[in-house]
């Protein structure tokens, strides 16, 4: 994506008044939320430094942390296959189902299946891919992408979500009311449960310890998902493996206190293998696809390899000034937000989102309230830097050495000659706010204020009032 189509998808985002109102009221909500659930501060620093501390050490051992995994996954019965590509991975999954003869999956929220395109890759291959979240479903339905890493369908009021029913379910009566709106979709979501060979699934941790997969949810669908159909596919991202089962409580008290503002969530599901001999549910098959995409070149550099921390809560979304104001689908890839801002220009490179680093005020909002301490405007920095040394030069290098060194010989000039200094302020008050309109200096206008140039020096206004010049 080239800066003029993302100042094109900003421009659109920011003339969309429901939009900002939609996302601004359930940011403020979020917010309050996680205010209160971390009600102390110390507290709660003491958990964002276990939380990094965690992610740190799995980071730095992650070669060997995914080789545990997958040893003990197998030895549980667990399927794992590797996958450095999304093609790769969704081949895989595309392999798997064609397997059992399925033509349906039903999915769980997953953030690695939307960074794998999976539902258009199975689409083109004959496979319906339905989403059972219910943001996932509303936004599905209206062929739109999630705008929210945690709240996919964030940009959209009631008004419109019944629209959406009404208009993409057939026999569906209009109504605004939250409890029939959810009735609409469980009724609908409750038959593909029962019919589907195979269901899919995100991670939200994988222990090594113990060849366990933790899934976090609040609907219900994900345990749907995982137990109904006879075949369960976990795709994930292999940063979110840590080491032990005892470092997944600190994890599990950041993660829904941080993007839901709840003190846990409705349904906490570890999956250690398929259906034993004996139990009564469960799948028969489960596997686990583990998808690099770029994680490890992150990974080898030691100071970005720090975005791979990233538990995927969102709430450095929910605090974003630019985020909280054009949405999701205006930053153009499958992660929004300040985290997308640091994600995608190292997936997709440089060339093609480093564009989205531009789009920060580097208030510091995302690195204060990340669970895991993440120093996001750092990273920011970092890739703005690396952006403007690919970028060609405006001009020649000995050309901007001569214009720098020409404006500060200027600026000397006109600061030691006291008269001279006076012309220069009398010019400036004269020219006032046409200044910034002239040239180059007129985009800068676009989204600020002009300067303001006093009428008269201080000098001026002192000699005026009869203050002597001592």
């Amino acid at each position: 994506m080239d800066k003029r189509q993302f100042e094109h998808n900003v421009s659109e985002a920011l003339a969309d008044q429901q939009l900002r109102r939609n996302i601004g009221s359930a940011m403020d909500g979020l917010i309050v939320k996680r205010k209160a659930v971390f009600a102390d501060p110390v507290e709660l620093e003491q958990l964002r430094d276990l939380g990094n501390a965690v992610k740190q050490r799995a980071l730095k051992d992650l070669p060997a942390l995914l080789e545990q995994l997958e040893e003990n996954c197998s030895r549980n019965g667990i399927q794992v296959h590797w996958a450095e590509t999304t093609a790769e991975a969704n081949q895989v999954v595309l392999d798997i189902i064609r397997g059992k003869g399925a033509k349906t999956l039903v999915k769980g929220k997953s953030m690695v299946s939307e960074e794998m395109h999976l539902n258009k890759f199975l689409e083109k291959n004959g496979v319906e891919a339905l989403e059972t979240d219910l943001g996932e479903f509303i936004i599905q339905l209206n062929g739109e992408t999630p705008s929210h890493i945690i709240v996919p369908a964030v940009h959209k009021n009631k008004q419109e979500i019944a629209s959406i029913f009404h208009e993409k379910l057939p026999g569906t009566p209009y109504t605004e009311e939250v409890e029939q709106l959810n009735a609409i979709a469980r009724a609908r979501l409750r038959q593909k449960f029962l019919e589907a060979e195979v269901g899919l699934s995100g991670v939200n941790f994988a222990i090594a310890e113990t060849g366990t997969l933790l899934l976090v949810e609040n609907e219900g669908n994900g345990r749907m998902c995982t137990t109904v159909p006879r075949t369960h596919i976990a795709v994930m991202g292999i940063e979110k493996v840590v080491a032990r089962m005892d470092e997944i409580p600190p994890l599990l008290r950041l993660l829904p206190g941080s993007a839901t503002g709840q003190l846990i969530t409705t349904y906490v599901n570890m999956i250690s293998s398929p259906r034993k001999d004996g139990e009564k549910d469960g799948p028969t098959e489960v596997h686990l696809v583990l998808l690099d995409n770029g994680r490890s070149r992150i990974l080898a550099d030691p100071h970005l390899r720090q975005t791979l921390l990233c538990i995927r809560c969102g709430t450095c979304l929910n605090h974003c000034p630019v985020y909280t104001r054009i949405g999701g689908h205006a930053y153009g890839f499958v992660y929004p937000g300040p985290i997308g801002k640091i994600l995608n220009p190292q997936m997709a490179g440089i060339e093609q989102a480093g564009v989205l680093a531009t789009a920060s005020s580097l208030c510091n909002a995302c690195e204060e309230v990340c669970p895991v301490k993440i120093p996001i405007p750092q990273l920011l920095r970092r890739l703005r830097r690396e952006r403007n040394e690919t970028r060609p030069a405006a001009l020649p290098e000995f050309l901007l050495q001569a214009v720098e060194a020409v404006t500060w010989k200027c600026w000397q000039l006109v600061n030691t000659h006291p008269r001279l200094n006076q012309a220069i302020s009398r010019m400036a008050a004269i020219i006032g706010r046409r200044l910034p309109s002239v040239g180059p200096l007129r985009q800068w206008r676009r989204y600020r204020a002009a300067p303001q140039v006093a009428g008269k020096s201080l000098h001026r206004l002192a000699k005026d009032c009869g203050v002597p010049n001592d």
